[in-house]
Parts: structure tokens; C-alpha cells; sequence
């Protein structure tokens, strides 16, 4: 038997295509994530390896603010807990662990977007107070 060091690199690129611009990109907020509002293999991707078991939201998810929590969850016009009003969309992948119910994030709250290259569909929303998207 030897005992040799291994090390092993893993480069992950973020997919921003969705961005129409880099307008708004520099003043993104903190926020967290609750992560039962999310869908394993549609917002995020599950951890396959057993040597780093973090999991990845992917870049460019829609997030509404839950009134109740103050945490965000995904996007849904038909939700009742605030998700229905969109705050902005995940800008950065973020890794997290698979038991991991509370996440931070980097929130694009103003900027452009393009809608036929986000992860999910999302139908254009007027900008408000809160979330100054421009969709193209």
C-alpha cells in the first residue's frame, strides 16, 4: 500500500448568456435561499461526485421574497407567500450541501435579461420598487 497525496481540480463555468448587459451586475444584493421552494435537476443541479458532494443552483433562476420568512424562493406567478412578485434572479451559481435548507446568494435586481436563454421560462414582468428588469 502507498499513501500518496491526491489532489484533484474541478473548474465549474457559469452559464450568463441570459445577460443582455453588465449594466446592474456590479451592485448585486446578499440574499438567502430556501431551498424547499427549489426543484433538484430543474433549478438545481445534484451533487454525482462523492468527493465534493456540493450541489449548484444554476445562475439566472427567478426568485421571489416569502413574506413571512424574508428568505426568497423561486418564482411563481401563482404562489401566495410573495414569491408571486419577482425580486430578481440568481446571478452567480452558488454551491451548497445536499442537506444545506438555507442558502446565500447573489441577487440581479436590476439589469437586462434575456428571456429565451434563461434556465427557466419566465414570462416578462413590469419593472417595480423592488425589481428593475428590463427583459429583451
Amino acid at each position: 500500500m502507498t499513501v500518496q497525496p491526491v489532489t484533484t481540480t474541478q473548474n465549474l463555468t457559469a452559464d450568463r448568456s441570459w445577460l443582455a448587459s453588465l449594466h446592474g451586475t456590479d451592485s448585486v444584493d446578499t440574499i438567502t435561499l430556501d431551498m424547499s421552494t427549489f426543484t433538484s435537476g430543474t433549478h438545481y443541479v445534484p451533487s454525482t461526485d462523492t468527493n465534493i458532494p456540493y450541489s449548484r443552483v444554476l445562475s439566472g433562476i427567478p426568485v421571489g421574497k416569502i413574506t413571512a420568512s424574508g428568505l426568497y424562493g423561486l418564482y411563481q406567478t401563482g404562489a401566495t407567500d410573495g414569491r408571486q412578485n419577482l425580486a430578481g434572479f440568481i446571478f452567480a451559481e452558488v454551491l451548497f450541501a445536499p442537506s444545506q435548507t438555507k442558502v446565500p446568494a447573489a441577487l440581479l435586481w436590476h439589469g437586462s435579461v434575456k428571456t429565451a436563454k434563461l434556465p427557466v421560462a419566465v414570462t416578462a414582468v413590469a419593472p417595480s420598487a423592488t425589481c428593475q428588469i428590463r427583459f429583451v
